[in-house]
């Protein structure tokens, strides 16, 4: 019998316009990529693809969303409030959460302002090498009004090289909103002194 998630997800996908392909999420720990990253509308696309699967996500959100009635829904659905004063505190608790046994997908939005200025922040890359995970491609596309998963690999730590792979991937994924879509690329690429 599916659990009310996997149900919800069900009426959500058939009420939907958008597609999910592709869509099987890793069973074993990953950092999953949500972008391009242009619409609050991609948090439910993504709640829809994990209840679907019936995995166990958690994802990072500004600390902000947190506040006040909110935060225990979000925390509810996987929500990891991050303080972007600290962000290394945001690292720190999810290998503890690793390290103890519990088996999610870690889902973030590298480009996460919603918006094409500037770099993607780093933090996924330094969580998936401190804790061994591999980095799995999640993606939204409006050209073809599809989203699901890509591939699933781990980083090298040749920066440049891991994200010319990254960029090829996303190379031809417009995002919801396609004007708004962030080139994938970290200030580490240039200045390896910023990673």
């Amino acid at each position: 019998m599916p659990s009310l998630r996997r149900t919800v997800a069900q009426l959500y996908w058939r009420l939907s316009r958008w597609t999910p392909v592709d869509d099987a999420f890793p069973r074993e720990p990953a950092v999953m990529l949500g972008a391009p990253h242009t619409s609050n509308w991609d948090f439910v696309h993504m709640l829809g693809l994990a209840w679907r699967n019936e995995a166990d996500v958690r994802w990072l959100g500004k600390h902000t969303l947190f506040t006040g009635w909110r935060g225990p829904i979000m925390r509810r659905l996987g929500g990891i409030p991050v303080d972007r004063t600290n962000p290394s505190g945001v690292v720190d608790e999810v290998l503890a959460e690793l390290r103890a046994g519990r088996v999610f997908q870690l889902v973030v939005t590298p480009d996460g302002t919603r918006s094409s200025q500037g770099y993607w922040k780093s933090g996924f890359y330094r969580i998936a090498r401190e804790a061994g995970l591999p980095v799995t491609l999640g993606f939204v596309d409006r050209t073809t009004m599809t989203l699901g998963i890509g591939p699933t690999f781990h980083l090298s730590g040749d920066v440049r090289a891991d994200m010319d792979r990254i960029r090829a991937f996303y190379a031809d994924k417009a995002g919801n909103k396609p004007a708004l879509r962030a080139e994938p690329r970290l200030a580490a690429e240039e200045r390896p002194d910023a990673g």
